[in-house]
């Protein structure tokens, strides 16, 4: 029998678990898929999501927390984008493993997601 090594460290997977835990919720995954376009404001997403401000602004706290988006002050305002460049490129990837583990999650001229 062989021993298989470690190939992540504690590091790499907290930082990979906390990634799955954002991606755990869809409204959070809306954010990010919504950040991924251009940076908004919450009011603006919590429209575009269907959610309340309340809820918009508690997962907008966890995604800052795992990491993900990073608060800009403007003004009296804040706006949200993804704390990385790599971020955007990484989760256009993960659309495209979704739509070949589940291809009819995606239908017409209108989705936008690969």
């Amino acid at each position: 029998m062989s021993t298989i090594e470690a190939i992540a460290s504690a590091t790499h997977t907290a930082a990979l678990a906390r990634l799955g835990h954002a991606l755990s919720d869809p409204t959070r995954a809306g954010v990010l898929l919504a950040l991924r376009e251009a940076p908004a404001y919450p009011s603006d997403l919590a429209d575009a999501l269907g959610v309340s401000r309340q809820v918009m602004s508690n997962q907008l706290a966890c995604l800052r927390g795992c990491g993900l988006v990073e608060a800009v002050p403007d003004g009296r305002h804040t706006w949200y984008r993804l704390a990385d460049s790599h971020l955007a490129p990484a989760l256009a990837e993960m659309l495209r493993v979704v739509l070949y583990i589940e291809p009819g999650c995606c239908a017409g001229e209108s989705c936008t997601c690969a």
